[in-house]
């Protein structure tokens, strides 16, 4: 098993992306922490994945809270005796003009994305360095390289993320950590569900037209990415055996983005 002895955090690990990855690490050998806002949904998903309780931790945790984050944690290295992997998964998705967005949405939205992204990389990295090694994973977007309509502050915080991965690489790199993000296409999760009918109404075009013309446009086989896909893209990278690939992203969209 590949990460067999491994220890990780997951956030937004209760649905979605998030528990597909850390169902996919309790299955390579990794003990997981299921970090998430909605406490029920943490346990119940621990649960689930591991009926025993032996290899997964619920952790109820806002990755906007500094407190909430260093303290989640602490727990997770006091439970398991160390951390490996850190999975920054959790967000959000605004839709709006920018002429109509909220500064209270922008901020909302960036600072799950950005914030949390920093706040859990900050806390994990003080044990990674402590032990001499540890894997940073973030999950971006194909909005990490290029731009869509009514979606500003999030295709900036995708963007943002590429950015904080780059410094995360090269200074992680004396202590044996290294730092990746992972940017999917469209994936059919409650995060995606919830768009289709906000950029039907804001385009005028009808659902099935907002899947076909919008979303899976320039994919090349009109498929959408799945959670299985992005998940084994998690294990390759938390699997990686060297710092050669360490900076990089990998676009995960069917073929919507190519580099």
């Amino acid at each position: 098993m590949r990460l067999d002895g491994k220890v990780a955090i997951v956030t937004g690990a209760a649905s979605g992306i998030g528990r597909e990855i850390a169902r996919v690490f309790l299955r390579e050998g990794a003990s997981v922490a299921i970090a998430d806002i909605n406490a029920d949904a943490a346990t119940a998903t621990a649960a689930a994945l591991d009926p025993s309780g032996s290899r997964t931790m619920p952790l109820p945790m806002d990755v906007t809270d500094e407190a909430a984050v260093d303290a989640g944690t602490a727990a997770v290295v006091a439970r398991f005796g160390r951390l490996d992997i850190l999975v920054s998964n959790a967000g959000v998705q605004i839709v709006n003009p920018i002429v109509e967005f909220s500064y209270a949405d922008w901020k909302r939205l960036l600072a799950i994305h950005l914030d949390g992204a920093f706040l859990t990389t900050r806390a994990a990295l003080r044990q990674m360095y402590r032990q001499k090694s540890g894997s940073v994973i973030y999950m971006g977007s194909v909005h990490s390289k290029e731009a869509s309509v009514l979606k500003a502050p999030y295709v900036t915080a995708k963007h943002g993320l590429l950015g904080l991965a780059r410094v995360v690489a090269k200074e992680g790199a004396a202590h044996g950590v290294r730092c990746n993000v992972i940017c999917p296409g469209f994936v059919r999760t409650p995060l995606v569900e919830k768009q289709i009918p906000e950029q039907a109404k804001e385009l005028g075009l009808s659902e099935e037209d907002v899947v076909k013309k919008v979303m899976l446009k320039n994919t090349v086989t009109g498929e959408f990415t799945t959670v299985t896909d992005v998940a084994e893209c998690a294990l390759f990278f938390a699997g990686f055996g060297s710092h050669a690939l360490t900076g990089q992203s990998i676009v995960v969209s069917h073929g919507w983005y190519m580099e």
